[in-house]
This record gives C-alpha cells, sequence and structure tokens, in this order.
C-alpha cells in the first residue's frame, strides 16, 4: 500500500510541476505590469459530507496568488487528496420474472481520490498581504473543477446481463464544477513568510451525474482545513 502512495505522490507532483511551469510562464506575460505575487503550500485535512459518501482523506494544497492592491489579489491553486473510501448496501433487481432470485443484496465499497483546480479572489479583511507586524485576516471566494477517477466493488458477483445493479461496479471519471469559500488567517514570521490556517468549503455548480456515485445528490459536500507557508516575493515588474 505504501508503495502505491508512494507512486500516486510522484504522478502527482510531476503533474505539480508542469502546473507550476505554467503558472510561472503567466507571471512572465505580466511583465510590463506593476503586481507582485506569492506561491504558497500545505497540508490538507478534508471531510465530505455527500450523502452515502461520507470520508476523511488527507492532501496538499498549491497556490499562487497575484496581488493587485494590498487588500485584493486573484489566486489559482490544485488540491490533491488521498483516497476516500466508503460502503453503503444495495439491492440488485431482476431484467426478467424468470431470472431467479428476483434480488440480489451487496454492499458496494467505493474509493473516490479528490483533485481539485481552483480559481478565484481573496480578501484581506484585516491586513494585508505584506502587513508583518500583525495577524492577518481573509476571505476567498471562486470556482473549482473537480476531476477524479472513481472505483467500485461489489461484495459479490453480480451478472449485469441478469441484474440492474446500481452503482455501475469498476472505474470511472467524475467531473464537477464547484463553488469555493473561505476563510483563513496569517502570521508573519520574517522576512517574505507567512504561515498560513484556513477553512473552506466546496459546494457543487453543475448538476453532472455519474453512474459510479452511490448518491447522485451533493456531489462534493466538502470542508477542508488547511496550515501551511506563504512566500512573497517582493518585487515588481
Amino acid at each position: 500500500m505504501q508503495g502505491g502512495l508512494l507512486v500516486v505522490w510522484m504522478t502527482t507532483f510531476e503533474r505539480m510541476k508542469t502546473w507550476l511551469l505554467s503558472v510561472g510562464l503567466v507571471i512572465c506575460s505580466l511583465a510590463s505590469a506593476q503586481i507582485k505575487f506569492s506561491i504558497s503550500t500545505g497540508g490538507v485535512v478534508l471531510r465530505n459530507f455527500s450523502p452515502q459518501q461520507k470520508f476523511w482523506a488527507v492532501g496538499q494544497t498549491v497556490r499562487s496568488e497575484f496581488h493587485f492592491t494590498p487588500k485584493q489579489s486573484a489566486y489559482a491553486s490544485i488540491d490533491y487528496y488521498t483516497e476516500g473510501k466508503f460502503k453503503n448496501n444495495f439491492t440488485a433487481t431482476a431484467n426478467s420474472i424468470t431470472t431467479t432470485p428476483q434480488q440480489l443484496s451487496y454492499t458496494a465499497t467505493g474509493v473516490l481520490p479528490f483533485r481539485q483546480i481552483l480559481l478565484g479572489w481573496k480578501h484581506y479583511f484585516k491586513g494585508g498581504y505584506t502587513v508583518g507586524k500583525s495577524i492577518n485576516i481573509y476571505g476567498a471566494a471562486g470556482f473549482g473543477f473537480l476531476f477524479a477517477k472513481m472505483r467500485n466493488s461489489f461484495s459479490i458477483p453480480i451478472d449485469v446481463i441478469l441484474y440492474n445493479a446500481q452503482p455501475q461496479q469498476g472505474e470511472g471519471k467524475i467531473k464537477k464544477l464547484t463553488f469555493d469559500l473561505g476563510l483563513g488567517g496569517e502570521m508573519p514570521l520574517g522576512g517574505n513568510f507567512f504561515a498560513f490556517a484556513d477553512a473552506r468549503t466546496w459546494l457543487p455548480a453543475s448538476g453532472n451525474t455519474s453512474p459510479f456515485l452511490h448518491n447522485q445528490r451533493n456531489v462534493p459536500l466538502v470542508v477542508t482545513a488547511s496550515v501551511g507557508l506563504r512566500l512573497l516575493f517582493d518585487f515588481s515588474y
């Protein structure tokens, strides 16, 4: 299991480097603007409250922030998490009245690793992105793109030709648009480093469904808690 997690983290790290390179190109394209920026990263604890799909996961967030004024910033981030697991009991019904038995009871085990790309706006209610003498308080709001490969396994073999079984067994992709809302604080550590802690929620912004989900309602319904470091690049283009 540890080897599998290592492969996942290495693969995600390679994707993260590609994403950061893209962010760097965007930064270079702003060479004529008086915009400062920050890069931050931190650990995240996630709880999903979707019906029949509740689980805990841990992950990492990597963010880029573009500071237009002392209190107004745009952000782009990518979050990735360990696999969330959950189980639910279902009943498969026969497609024909001649099939015996007419019903089969089974347990479906779902595995759902969230990946999220976020774009939004950050506003400092107290302090600002450069304030280094007190705790800064901020709020964030934006949109996200959630994507994952969900896997389902059943406790007993079910012939899908003879029975109608939901959710679908096997592996499938899930894509959702989300709202991102957050509230947090920062504490200066000296130099251009700031420690941050925030809480965020993801709410579904699209009605996309998937036959692999155990329940279609309120996916995702997520609350996260993050702690990490922000590095301010203190120069203007």
